[in-house]
């Protein structure tokens, strides 16, 4: 029992100072994922969340999808879902939770967090000064938890700031902005009227209802937003309202763009709520939808998800020509892929379009500097705090860009702490190198970027494996693709273009276009670059169609063999999947605002091109064809390049469909200590797992090998596992293994999928 009596002084909290290498503000996907990579490099990490839970915007509480550079598949950022611990998080959210559960994924994040020994983590602890050693660098920060009613001083050789808002930033004094440039000050076109349109994304709440079975009332709370129809114009648009939407589905019920997006967070949530609650009304007692009779309302949100505040200066500003031109930098440690996609200030009340979604070709670069406070010394800044511009940050603020980011972060701050160096050192040219390599080697992928010597030990082993295959064939499954639009094959070519047979039926005497496309640009994946046009003159029934460009010589790269549009015409689809193989459509998702070709105004430097796009399986099935000759693109040769996914070629080894016993031997000349190997396989990175709501049709990868062992010379077995289904699978050694070889066997994942692996990292 405590009983203690009335004290004539002032108590005090419960205070605890803690000590670290690097302390991460901000438990969002930037945060975890900087926190994860810090810690798995060896160094002590502070993780700071002033929420009960991890994941910001994609948390439980707010239950925004993380997506990135893949865009829900709808652009032509082919194999492009960020790689390193972002795909980690999302390849095991969708393997235990592919119905989309957020409070699973709540559970998928706190689980990787506690896993780390060198991460101790403060839910509920809220940031709330700052202290200097001296003017550029931060000595602690403050805060309190209010669960457990205890201050806390945290300190730390290194800070990484994201938080969001920015707290600690701001609190230490460095450069900021709000709202947006003109378009004068980085010729940017699309910046935009800053009195018509606004300056600032608001905020969102969601909502979940499900249906009871039975009929359900509901009454309004007296704030509830009435005369639905003329406050909210977009409720009599059916592209945006729909019993059918709710959770994400409704991004455009946002607020907030016109007034303080931090100091007015409250009256934001309490405006946003007034919606949320008005059109559920709306929905129930209108009497306009009565397939909402069994309807509730299940869930709504009890703190709205940040688009927009702070942007903090670093070394480097990105811009709308970054993301336009993907313009490389020396420095590129991270990318981006999603939408330049602006938001009218006047959210729900607009009468305009929701957003403003204009794509680039690819995939574009992020620059180290645009992470390394250019006022603090020893301080990042993560997430949608970055150094961009309002126009760049439209496509950059997002959740797997913003993880991406914080991977960087988290890895050089490893480095820094290791080599007693602060963040700007590795700015260098010479030693940003460092930080590239180490990134490639937990998987993070940086387009442009070639290393030379990559693979440790493996770099030095004569490979042998027991085959490699030459495709010559996808076994039709008996079904059809109608061209009611066109579609296309993207195909990993060197040399010439094969002869191609399939199996077409048409209604109609007609004709078959066929067209070879590349990209202007090698690591793009847009067709735009016509370079043959073939017809072919089809009777009605079925046919075999011989597909011949024998003129045609082309350099390595991925080209799309494309079907244009004949709805007289069906092509046969197979079953099989090959890593680097894939089929692409020409159609329309205007949830990513991709209408088959996109058009911009002619005045805000954007391209105008056409969107070729996967359907997710089990629909989107590759076309049955066979090739003379087979196409060989995918030899052990592959196991020595750096880039662990398709991009210009297929950079797999992958075996043989009819290989029994695919094997994989690594030979050196002199015995070799081993204490780590990492191997990196397909978890289809062209696939958006999005993390919530969607859904996925697989809960494990269909490319991904599952069972495999690896022996040493003598025929130890040093591992094997039945039931992988990740990306990376990092094998660790407590003492290290002598050996002058060591052999991989797999297993093909089915009967309709080869193994195929990307890379192998010996050290």
């Amino acid at each position: 029992m405590i009983n203690e009596i009335f004290s004539l002084e002032k108590r005090t909290l419960t205070k605890v100072e803690k000590h670290f290498d690097l302390v991460v503000i901000g438990g969002g996907m930037a945060g975890v994922c900087c926190a994860i990579t810090a810690a798995r490099q060896g160094i002590k990490v502070a993780l700071i969340q002033d929420r009960p839970v991890l994941g910001g915007n994609a948390s439980s509480e707010v239950r925004l999808w993380v997506l990135g550079a893949t865009s829900h598949m709808g652009n032509n950022n082919r194999w492009s879902r960020e790689g390193g611990v972002i795909d980690e998080i999302l390849v095991e959210n969708t393997f235990r939770n592919k119905e989309g559960n957020p409070v699973l994924f709540d559970m998928v994040l706190v689980d990787k967090v506690l896993a780390e020994k060198n991460i101790e983590l403060f839910l509920n602890t809220i940031v709330f000064d700052i202290e200097k050693s001296d003017e550029k660098t931060i000595a602690l920060v403050k805060a309190f938890n209010p669960q457990n009613q205890t201050e806390y001083t945290f300190k730390a050789e290194l800070f990484a700031d994201c938080s969001g808002d920015g707290i600690v930033s701001y609190l230490s004094g460095a450069s900021y902005r709000i709202g947006a440039e003109d378009k004068e000050e980085h010729l940017e076109l699309f910046a935009p009227d800053k009195d018509e349109y606004g300056e600032l994304l608001g905020h969102s709440i969601f909502f979940y209802m499900k249906d009871t079975g039975k009929p359900v009332s509901y009454v309004a709370p007296e704030f509830a937003l009435k005369d639905i129809e003329s406050t909210i114009p977009k409720v009599m648009k059916p592209e945006y309202f729909s019993t059918g939407h709710h959770g994400c589905k409704y991004w455009w019920l946002e607020y907030g763009g016109r007034i303080d997006t931090i100091h007015d967070t409250e009256t934001i949530k309490y405006e946003l709520w007034k919606v949320v609650y008005g059109i559920w009304d709306y929905i129930k007692n209108s009497g306009k939808y009565p397939e909402a009779a069994n309807y509730t309302l299940e869930w709504v949100g009890v703190i709205p998800g940040k688009r927009e505040s702070r942007r903090f200066k670093g070394h480097y500003m990105l811009t709308q020509q970054d993301v336009i031109e993907q313009r490389n930098h020396y420095d590129s440690v991270a990318y981006g892929g999603w939408s330049i996609d602006l938001h009218p200030a006047d959210g729900v009340y607009s009468a305009k379009n929701g957003c403003n979604q204009w794509h680039s070709k690819g995939v574009y670069p992020i620059s180290y500097r645009s992470y390394v406070s250019y006022d603090i010394d020893n301080l990042f800044i993560g997430g949608r705090l970055m150094s961009a511009s309002h126009v760049a940050f439209g496509s950059s603020r997002v959740m797997c860009t913003s993880a991406h980011g914080g991977q960087a972060i988290g890895m050089a701050a490893a480095l820094c702490i290791k080599e007693n160096k602060n963040p700007a050192d590795y700015i260098d040219a010479t030693s940003i190198k460092d930080l590239q390599r180490a990134l490639i080697a937990t998987g993070q992928y940086i387009p442009q970027l070639k290393l030379n010597d990559f693979g440790g030990l493996a770099s030095k082993a004569k490979f042998e494996v027991s085959s490699e295959l030459a495709l010559a064939e996808l076994k039709e499954n008996g079904n059809y693709f109608k061209l009611n639009f066109p579609v296309a094959m993207l195909l990993p070519l060197n040399g010439s273009v094969p002869k191609m047979k399939l199996k077409v039926k048409s209604s109609e005497a007609t004709i078959l276009e066929v067209q070879i496309r590349s990209n202007h640009k090698p690591y793009n994946f847009t067709p735009d670059a016509k370079l043959f046009i073939n017809n072919y003159s089809l009777v009605k029934g079925e046919q075999i169609v011989v597909i011949e460009f024998n003129e045609m010589n082309v350099e390595k790269g991925y080209y799309f063999i494309c079907f244009m549009k004949n709805s007289a015409v069906e092509i046969a689809e197979s079953d099989q999947l090959v890593t680097g193989v894939m089929s692409v459509f020409n159609y329309q998702n205007p949830a990513v605002s991709n209408y088959g070709k996109q058009t911009p105004p002619e005045d805000i430097g954007v391209d105008t091109f056409e969107l070729w796009c996967p359907i997710r399986r089990p629909k989107g099935k590759n076309l049955a064809m066979s090739f003379n000759p087979a196409l060989e693109a995918f030899s052990s040769s592959n196991l020595r390049t750096e880039i662990f996914r398709p991009v210009v070629e297929s950079n797999a080894w992958v075996a043989d469909l009819n290989d029994p016993n695919p094997t994989i031997s690594l030979n050196w000349e002199k015995m070799q200590w081993i204490e780590e190997i990492k191997l990196f396989f397909d978890t289809d990175a062209d696939h958006a797992m999005e993390n919530v709501q969607m859904g996925h049709h697989d809960s494990a990868m269909p490319f991904c090998v599952k069972e495999y062992s690896i022996e040493d010379e003598y025929g130890n077995i040093l591992y094997e596992t039945s039931t992988n289904h990740q990306t990376i699978n990092t094998l660790y050694f407590n003492e290290k293994i002598k050996t002058r070889s060591l052999t991989l066997r797999f297993k093909h994942p089915s009967e309709l999928v080869p193994i195929a692996v990307f890379g192998i990292i010996v050290n």
